[in-house]
């Protein structure tokens, strides 16, 4: 008889067995191995003058006339990158930025959760663990001050948690409590070693979501186990403490800001809160999209699977998903799908799928996404950033969103799709490899 640690015992009363999740894919991926340390594939071309996007914006000054006016008072940053195919449906980029400046600091809030998912998917494949895989059975304990357990999930299918699960809900709602447990699993410093490794050197991941915990309970990450179907540990890690220090930021927002009910009339601390750069948010998602065109060293080490998998969840629509079950009420087709769609409720059409992840928190709105229209051939990746705080108060739930954060993500994504789909191209793209059989 298999002795089982206390741990998985709690788990038991929990969960039943679990089931390995069945995903169902359209074709072959056509946009790269994943696996390759190959050099990168395609041309790529950067301009980095704000000359196009703004000529183009202002035909535009219906929607765009106080944006550029206020470009610096609203931080806006766009990345806009032109999509052309060869012959052999191999993909070149041309990117547009206007007003990019990666020492101007916004808050990146759930944008984050990007980087992360894509880490726990690699760590899970560093491991070369038999038996381990995303989808196995993961529990996670308390280790330090702070710290919380989490047993069984109820919105799985078995009521399992796993890697797959967080990063499934992460994608498909912004799932902060995924996002935590995926910080935790792979602990402060990986995170941000492997990123700056990869090349994202500015980038600082330094604490979990909406709970609120000191600097040090964010360098302690939890204990975490993962579990076979028969019960068999695969693989236990310890609390996790990252010793490393990092740059001291003088990063600030704000004229003042509300602390425990008091307003502090000054701006608002950000040098230990996360930040990452709009360019690298916008080259991750490239290196998920098309991993073969970007250079060796910033691929995330993905099976194919793992692309298609996290395409998948990108793309999907909250109501298309059966675990968990989410109540469209809460949760509309355009549910973070900022751009093109801003506020936007009621059901979306099938055809366009935007693979996406947004962010917003202190008055920043964020969001990373590519584009594909499979009736009209279209396709692009377009991504922003804006804040939307006019008094300058923050943690005064007085946010500029509904007025011009969503209306400005909105109106830029519907001019950017009627432009990029008047554009000449040399050829269509063959976009089969992004039609998923979504859950339903």
């Amino acid at each position: 008889m298999i002795r089982r640690s206390l741990a998985f015992l709690m788990f038991q009363l929990f969960a039943s067995f679990i089931c390995a999740p069945a995903f169902s894919f359209a074709g072959s991926f056509l946009f790269g191995n994943a696996d390759s340390s190959g050099p990168a594939t395609g041309r790529d071309t950067t301009i980095k003058t704000k000359d196009f996007l703004e000529t183009l914006m202002m035909k535009y000054p219906q929607y765009f006339s106080k944006i550029l006016q206020g470009r610096d008072d609203f931080r806006v940053q766009i990345i806009y990158t032109q999509i052309d195919r060869d012959a052999s449906n191999n993909p070149s980029f041309t990117d547009f930025y206007f007003n990019v400046d990666s020492s101007h600091y916004f808050y990146p809030a759930s944008t984050v959760k990007m980087p992360v998912a894509l880490l726990a998917l690699q760590k899970i494949n560093e491991l070369r663990l038999p038996g381990l895989n995303k989808g196995s059975s993961m529990v996670t304990e308390k280790g330090y001050n702070g710290q919380t357990a989490v047993y069984n999930d109820p919105g799985t299918a078995d009521g399992r948690p796993s890697v797959a699960q967080y990063v499934k809900k992460i994608f498909l709602v912004s799932d902060n409590d995924a996002f935590n447990r995926l910080y935790e699993f792979l602990g402060q410093e990986y995170i941000n070693e492997r990123l700056h490794k990869m090349g994202f050197t500015d980038v600082q991941i330094n604490h979990r979501l909406e709970v609120s915990m000191t600097e040090d309970e964010n360098r302690h990450t939890n204990p975490v186990s993962f579990y076979d179907p028969n019960g068999k540990l695969l693989y236990q890690q310890p609390v996790q403490f990252n010793q490393k220090g990092y740059i001291r930021r003088n990063d600030s927002v704000g004229k003042s800001y509300f602390k425990d009910g008091h307003l502090v009339d000054h701006a608002m601390d950000f040098s230990i809160k996360n930040r990452i750069s709009l360019e690298d948010l916008h080259r991750i998602l490239r290196s998920v999209i098309f991993p073969a065109s970007v250079p060796a060293a910033q691929r995330f080490n993905l099976s194919d699977e793992d692309i298609r998998f996290v395409s998948q969840y990108m793309s999907q629509y909250p109501a298309e998903t059966r675990f968990p079950y989410y109540d469209t009420s809460q949760f509309w087709d355009a549910y973070g799908k900022l751009l093109y769609w801003g506020s936007e409720k009621g059901s979306l059409p099938k055809s366009i799928r935007i693979f996406n992840k947004d962010g917003d928190a202190y008055g920043f709105l964020t969001d990373v996404s590519y584009f594909a229209d499979f009736d009209r051939h279209i396709e692009f990746m377009l991504s922003a950033t804006i804040y939307c705080n006019a008094d300058g108060v923050l943690n005064d739930d007085q946010y500029d969103y509904d007025r011009v954060g969503l209306p400005f993500m909105k109106q830029l994504g519907q001019v950017i799709y009627e432009y990029d789909a008047r554009r000449s191209r040399p050829r269509q793209p063959n976009l089969l490899p992004l039609r998923f059989t979504y859950e339903k």
